[in-house]
Parts: structure tokens; sequence; C-alpha cells
């Protein structure tokens, strides 16, 4: 195994996570909630991780495929790190009593597990409830999916770390540029996230809760803002579209990819 190629691809992971604090910073600064400032110093301390990563990676030089140790290494590491980093708002904004409690929430937002461990979810500010849903979202298609996408401009290939993250899929049948392939199904992902979320707006939810639901329905996850989830709002609207959504989201993307 290459601990300087693995240092290097955690680097763009915890870079990833990082960055995508900066949606649910947005949201509380428009609400004024107060959790902002637990956000940015996570953000700031995953990018700190991220640079140090970066600069390990960078001590060897002269690799640009992955072995399929390496793969595996950086799957395992990658959720791990993922969750540490994404417990810090949770944990800093005093959102739970211990960093174990923030990490398994954390964690079961990024495996879309759907557990949780807040009794009173209703009661914590929104910007951190973006966030939990967020992070259902970013890992209902995979990190490591997302990272494939941008590892070309690190200097890297993929297959055998896709293989190691989505085993079974046939990559080689489907595109013989990885990077591209990565970015569809993203691109697929967004699209079916943009109409569920828009359908539900139709029907009468808040915005905010269309985009949380959004991101439970697309990633088969379960984690809502709400005490009573969906069954808050007692529609039959709203449990047929996120039924349908949820049917659609379960078939395998390589369907969708076709």
């Amino acid at each position: 195994m290459n601990p300087w190629l693995v240092a290097k691809m955690l680097s763009l992971i915890t870079a990833i996570v990082s960055m995508s604090m900066l949606w649910p910073l947005a949201w509380s600064w428009r609400d004024g909630s107060g959790d902002d400032v637990a956000i940015i110093q996570s953000i700031l301390i995953g990018l700190c991780a991220s640079g140090l990563l970066y600069a390990a990676g960078r001590r060897h030089r002269g690799y640009g495929r992955v072995s399929a140790k390496d793969a595996f290494a950086v799957v395992s590491l990658s959720w791990i790190a993922a969750s540490a980093i994404g417990a810090l708002p949770y944990y800093l904004h005093g959102m739970v009593p211990t960093f174990g409690d923030a990490f398994f929430e954390a964690m079961s937002g990024f495996t879309t597990t759907g557990a949780s461990i807040l009794p009173d979810i209703e009661m914590h500010p929104r910007g951190l409830l973006f966030w939990r849903g967020l992070t259902h979202w970013v890992g209902g298609m995979g990190i490591i999916v997302l990272g494939l996408a941008v590892l070309p401009f690190l200097g890297v290939g993929g297959i055998n770390l896709f293989r190691a993250e989505v085993p079974g899929f046939a990559v080689e049948k489907m595109t013989p540029r990885l990077h591209q392939m990565a970015l569809r199904l993203w691109g697929i992902y967004v699209l079916m996230t943009v109409a569920a979320a828009a359908l539900l707006f139709i029907g009468g939810m808040s915005g905010f809760d269309s985009l949380s639901h959004a991101f439970s329905t697309i990633a088969t996850g379960g984690l809502s803002p709400l005490n009573r989830s969906i069954g808050h709002y007692d529609s039959a609207y709203f449990d047929w579209v996120i039924t349908l959504f949820m049917f659609f989201s379960g078939v395998n993307f390589a369907l969708h990819y076709r």
C-alpha cells in the first residue's frame, strides 16, 4: 500500500466534506440561527486537515494508478474521515454532549443509515439540520464517486477505487473515462433531487423541508428535520411523491446511466 497516495486522496475527501458545509452556513446566515460560528470553525479545521494530508501526499511523486490495496484503504478511511469532520458542527455548537454522539450522527448521515440520537429534532437550529440532511445526500451517491469526478486534476487514476466503493458495477462497459461517468451519475442524482424538491414544494411544503426531505428521499436514508418525519404533514400527495422517488432512487444507477 502507498500511504502517501492514500493521504493525497483523503485530502480530497476531507476538502469536499469541508466545502459542503458552505451550504448550511448560508442557511444559518439566512435564518440568523446562531450556529454559524460552529460551522465556520468546522470548515477551517477540515480544510487544515485536508491541507496537511495533501502536503504529506506530495512527498511521494510518480504514481498515477490506484492499486486494489490503496483503493480499499481509501474507501475505508474516507468514511471515517468524513464522519469525523462532519461531526464537528454538531459537537462545537453543543447540539450533542459528546464527540462520540456527534460522530454517530454524522456516520449515520453519510452512510444513509437513518439512525439518530436526537430526541427532539425540531429544537435545533436549521443550519445544523440542513447539514444533517446534506450528509445524507452526499453519502447517498458516495463521497468516493464525487471524488472520482475530480481525481484527474490530482493526477490519480481511479478504476480500482470505483470498484472498491461500488462492487459489481461494470465499469469497463460504461465508459473509458471514469471521471466523466462519475460526473454523469452525479448529474442524474442532482436532477432527481431537484425534481423531488420541486414537487414537494409545489404541494405546499416549505423550501427548507422540501430540500431536506428530497435529500433524504433520493439518498434512501430517512432523516427528517421534523420529529414525526413526513407524517407531520398527514398528506397523501407527499406520501406518493416520496414513495415514487424512493422507488427510482432504489434502482441500480447503472440503469439510469444507460
